[in-house]
């Protein structure tokens, strides 16, 4: 597609100063201002990004360990009138939750089609100034869990909450990073903030416009300071 349009452009390669200034901005990923909002002690910090999520129509939940997920899945499932049919991202912090213990939850993992009511994700982190979740595509974090599913549940550690979006983005370059090869950056980055939504027809507010009509985070206190993941 990009080819494409560089033809109809009639565009060719772009002149050695030019390609040697995009070169230089890749590599010294300019900062942007981080806002005096998000620069708070670290229970704060949590705490800030709670109320934003909450503001933006999403709901959070917070557990002292992973052991007790499963049960609040569950519980959340049961209050809102859910089935109980989840579909749930392959990564390894998912699989490995003791799901076992409740049986009533019939999980399949893998990518959401369009037939998935509950999906279940896991969030590589998350941004207190705005309540926002970072959630890059990989092949355990399939990004159609983010759009088919009508209820979203996102498992997110404490200790991946950063103030600002620059930090994000600096956790997500830090991860990318096998010893001193960098690799690529993923081909898709979502920045979920609240349910899908919109107000595009007479601005009536309609949750579910584009994707999921609910968004719960289970929040794990684990409260250490974020650092690379991938």
């Amino acid at each position: 597609m990009l080819a494409t349009i560089r033809r109809s452009l009639g565009r060719g390669p772009l002149p050695p100063d030019q390609a040697a200034m995009l070169l230089g901005r890749l590599a010294r990923h300019p900062r942007g201002l981080i806002p005096a909002r998000s620069r708070l002690p670290r229970p704060e910090q949590i705490a800030l990004f709670v109320r934003n999520v909450e503001k933006e129509y999403g709901t959070v939940e917070r557990l002292a360990d992973l052991a007790a997920v499963p049960g609040a899945v569950a519980d959340y499932l049961a209050r809102q009138n859910l089935p109980t049919d989840l579909v749930v991202g392959p990564h390894p912090e998912l699989l490995a939750l003791p799901w076992s213990e409740r049986p009533l939850l019939r999980l399949h993992t893998g990518r959401a089609e369009a037939t998935d009511v509950v999906g279940v994700q896991q969030a590589f982190a998350a941004v207190a100034e705005t309540g926002t979740l970072m959630l890059p595509s990989a092949p355990v974090r399939p990004t159609t869990l983010n759009l088919l599913v009508e209820t979203e549940i996102i498992l997110l550690r404490a200790s991946r909450i950063v103030g600002a979006y620059e930090e994000a983005w600096d956790l997500l370059r830090a991860a990318q990073q096998d010893g001193e090869t960098a690799r690529f950056m993923p081909r898709n980055v979502m920045l979920v903030t609240g349910p899908s939504r919109s107000a595009d027809i007479e601005q009536t507010l309609e949750l579910g416009a584009h994707g999921p009509r609910r968004l719960h985070i289970v929040l794990i206190e684990d409260d250490a300071a974020p650092s690379g993941e991938t």
